[in-house]
């Protein structure tokens, strides 16, 4: 949506309707030459309808005081040494408000040759501001009790121990490593998220047996106490070789697997089986318990989603790390009713050589 007048744009960058912000592109006589989807989208003006025009005529905007955001900018006969504004909250007419940063190229004697206005989402920046509240207020919540634990046992311990015989001591210093392994595990997941949210997930990839890897999840559940013949593992044909990384697929399936004995009943089914359509393979874990309503179908890769019968413990996190790291390998997840009733996760990913992708 450039129009024919619009700056040349290098073949090895991205077009401008590919970017996720919202972008104006204005020339040295302040017409518009270029307004990319995502800035008629937040503006919901068309870009037939801006290409070629003022700018300021088709975009007007104000500050929290009212004010005319271009006049108090006068960005062709302000300040020859402007390069660029920094992020302000502004708004449309109609109350939008829009976080916008704007930046200029000079030619000589500094008049402005081209000015560029970047339109971001400020429902978007408030939803992340929300999210990192949540995360905030539930680490908070999730550390105080162990923490708490630990604090009241070693205490106690320490100030009486000669009044405990061996056996007290056993018990309330296993209570305390328990409690410990607990922070440990928050603390891994926070740091996931850390990871999956800023695109920093380090992938070591190697052949990994997907088969194998479900039966060494389903002996330490087994060894940790669970019954074997909760458990039942449907190997089907021969997936092709995987290139993944064995640690991430471990918690991806210990995270499934122990959803399924958490929320589920009855036996647990993984099939691990070969995926046609996307030349790779395909694991899914179902349960017989009493599945997933449809319009929580949606919500259950979010932060913070908890089951009915789990929102009391736990942070919420455990699914949204699972996409995260399936995603990393270039893979999908999807839940959805198992043929015998409760829930089944299956999650895909593509063969392929370590440096996939």
């Amino acid at each position: 949506m450039g129009g024919a007048d619009s700056p040349h744009v290098p073949s090895d960058l991205p077009c401008p309707d590919e970017l996720p912000d919202g972008l104006l592109v204005a020339d040295s006589r302040a017409r518009i030459t270029v307004f990319n989807r995502t800035a008629a989208r937040l503006t919901r003006i068309p870009a037939a309808e801006a290409l070629g025009r003022d700018f300021r005529d088709v975009l007007p905007l104000y500050d929290a005081e009212g004010g005319d955001w271009w006049k108090c900018l006068d960005p062709y006969a302000g300040l020859a040494t402007r390069t660029r504004h920094p992020e302000s909250s502004l708004y449309l007419a109609g109350g939008t408000e829009l976080l916008v940063t704007a930046a200029y190229h000079r030619g000589a004697g500094g008049r402005v040759e081209r000015f560029t206005v970047c339109l971001r989402d400020a429902a978007r920046r408030e939803r992340q501001e929300r999210d990192r509240a949540d995360l905030v207020s539930t680490v908070a919540h999730e550390l105080r009790s162990p923490l708490t634990s630990v604090k009241g046992f070693t205490a106690t311990l320490l100030a009486k121990w000669h009044r405990f015989n061996d056996d007290q001591k056993r018990v309330m210093l296993e209570t305390v490593n328990a409690d410990a392994d607990r922070v440990t595990r928050l603390i891994t997941e926070l740091l996931d998220v850390s990871r999956i949210e800023s695109g920093r997930l380090e992938m070591r990839r190697q052949v990994v047996d997907l088969a194998a890897a479900v039966r060494k999840v389903i002996a330490g559940r087994v060894a940790a106490g669970e019954a074997e013949d909760r458990f039942r593992l449907e190997a089907r044909g021969t997936p092709p070789e995987m290139w993944l990384d064995p640690d991430k697929i471990d918690q991806i399936l210990s995270n499934l697997i122990e959803n399924a004995v958490r929320h589920g009943a009855g036996t647990v089914t993984v099939v691990v089986e070969s995926d046609a359509r996307k030349d790779g393979a395909a694991v899914s874990v179902r349960d017989e318990g009493e599945g997933i309503p449809p319009e929580a179908a949606k919500r259950v890769f979010r932060q913070f989603w908890r089951g009915h019968a789990d929102r009391r413990s736990g942070t919420g996190l455990g699914l949204y790390i699972v996409k995260g790291l399936v995603e990393a390998h270039g893979g999908a997840i999807t839940v959805q009713s198992a043929p015998g009733g409760g829930a089944e996760f299956r999650f895909t990913m593509p063969a392929g050589a370590p440096d996939y992708p």
